[in-house]
């Protein structure tokens, strides 16, 4: 990977000023204006997208499942990650999404089975504030002197602050974690210095530093009015206004000590305007540049992802699984009516349809009068030996398998066919490509929409095959800093319900929350 020279610090090409207070109060407002991120590599080329918005436009390209899913049906062992182990520290002045890409990159890498876990200095900080406060009735003042390079006493407890976090992180790895992200501004050459020195004596652990730069004003002012607006206990007692100021002092606070990551020597990542331009350092094997990968596909840009399953199939109605039928009578009806469903919902704004490769899809896709692509990685879940067939015959033919199957259904994979693990893995370039789009229609099957809808609800895997995906049902999701919206549509046509619940447990409750902790579980 590249290196860079080593150059005089250079300071933040956007300083937010307190006379910008307009512009904080019209950020939200701002930010939702039609605007194209321009991607740019320093390394070099941008990644070929996998499919949809690229010059390749049909991912029905994509491979097969690889040989390793065929065979008898039994459970598939989760991946050996027990030899990776990162420390990811974050670096950056405050409001330029250093937590949004701690939370979306933690989000990502669990849904992929690695254990992660973010770090919050400032999580830490309020939570042994509010403990302080409990046992001795002394307030901290947490404003904007306390950030002060200038304020002795208070620089030795920030300081003190960002060790204890990481011994913590450390700690967490060696217990078994995977990826530890220490969410700090770690903005100096010190503060770098001292992390790098601490990591190397734990012999196994890396350390990468992630830098989220930003120069854009509005995407700062947007980042400075949610923090004021979001709950902070910094600012419980302050007026908005007031908090707005300052919050403000408090960046400038950091601007005057920020020095950017210059050392050629560190492993690094640095990240423009979340996603516009990326720069990477001595990023070296699989897990590293599948996270630089990542967060290289990440944008803001205000959008919403719809979910629906086919309309009702023949299949359906028999209580079949898999095959390739056509749609009910019914299911065409659906057909029918979602074209009006989604243009209520999203207007003249411009939208992609993807579907499978499989006809239930493409047929309920057929009315609608968008871009549509096929991908191939989007056809459900293989069922095997068990294709065509209804789960009543299943239970007949393969009663160990059937028991296996409601025992761990994340887990067992049919014969000669996939395990929802298998399918969570093919899913993977989808993933990235969701998250370089803007609006997107996904119609698709129930396993499949089952793993992409837990990946933005950031579910455990063994929730994961029991979330209900309903027919004739649009599920709207509208990504936010710290999670997902959601809505749905549900159109007044009848169909059966496929939906199988979690056997001797209760089905899996769902509470969409787009929200930011604010209190330290660890403190």
């Amino acid at each position: 990977m590249a290196e860079q020279n080593p150059t005089s610090p250079v300071r933040p090409a956007f300083q937010l000023e307190l006379q910008d207070l307009d512009l904080v109060d019209n950020a939200l407002a701002t930010q939702n204006k039609e605007t194209t991120p321009v991607h740019s590599l320093e390394i070099g080329t941008r990644p070929t997208p996998f499919g949809a918005g690229g010059p390749i436009r049909l991912a029905s390209q994509a491979s097969t499942p690889p040989r390793s899913v065929v065979g008898i049906g039994g459970k598939v062992a989760k991946p050996d990650y027990s030899e990776a182990k990162i420390v990811l520290a974050m670096v950056g002045l405050p409001a330029r999404g250093k937590s949004y890409l701690s939370n979306k990159l933690m989000r990502y890498l669990q849904w992929l089975e690695y254990d992660v876990k973010v770090f919050n200095v400032g999580q830490l900080r309020r939570s042994r504030a509010k403990q302080k406060k409990e046992q001795s009735g002394v307030k901290e003042d947490h404003t904007a002197s306390y950030f002060s390079h200038n304020n002795v006493e208070a620089t030795r407890l920030r300081d003190a602050l960002a060790e204890d976090s990481l011994e913590m992180l450390i700690n967490w790895l060696k217990a078994g974690g995977n990826v530890g992200i220490h969410d700090a501004t770690n903005s100096t050459r010190a503060r770098r210095a001292k992390i790098e020195a601490r990591v190397a004596k734990e012999k196994g652990i890396v350390v990468i530093f992630l830098e989220s730069v930003c120069d854009d004003p509005a995407i700062i002012a947007a980042n400075v009015a949610l923090k004021v607006s979001s709950g902070d206990p910094d600012y419980k007692d302050t007026s908005p206004e007031d908090a707005k100021r300052d919050f403000i002092r408090r960046i400038k606070e950091y601007e005057a000590v920020y020095e950017t990551i210059t050392e050629p020597h560190l492993s690094y990542l640095r990240i423009t305007n979340v996603g516009n331009q990326a720069t990477a350092c001595r990023i070296h094997g699989y897990l590293q540049s599948r996270i630089a990968f990542y967060l290289m596909n990440l944008h803001l840009k205000p959008r919403s992802i719809f979910f629906s399953r086919h309309g009702e199939s023949q299949f359906n109605v028999e209580g079949k699984i898999g095959g390739d039928s056509p749609l009910s009578e019914r299911g065409l009806r659906y057909a029918s009516a979602l074209p009006d469903l989604i243009k209520d919902n999203i207007g003249d704004a411009p939208l992609t349809v993807w579907t499978s490769t499989l006809q239930r899809t493409i047929q309920t896709g057929q009315h609608l009068s968008y871009t549509k692509l096929t991908w191939k990685s989007l056809d459900e879940l293989d069922a095997g030996v068990c294709d065509g067939m209804t789960y009543e015959e299943i239970e007949q033919a393969y009663p160990e398998d059937f028991a296996n199957r409601d025992e761990d259904k994340f887990n067992y994979r049919y014969r000669g066919g996939e395990s929802y693990r298998d399918v969570v893995i093919r899913l993977e370039p989808v993933i990235m490509e969701l998250e370089r789009q803007d609006n997107i229609l996904i119609i698709g099957h129930q396993a499949i929409l089952r793993c992409l809808y837990a990946y933005f609800h950031n579910l455990p895997q063994a929730d994961l095959p029991y979330i209900k995906i309903p027919l004739h049902t649009v599920i709207k999701l509208t990504p936010k800093a710290y999670g997902c919206d959601e809505e749905r549509y549900t159109l007044p046509i009848g169909a059966v319900d496929t939906h199988r619940p979690k056997p001797k447990a209760p089905q899996p409750e769902v509470k969409a929350y787009s929200g930011r902790e604010y209190y330290d579980g660890n403190a």
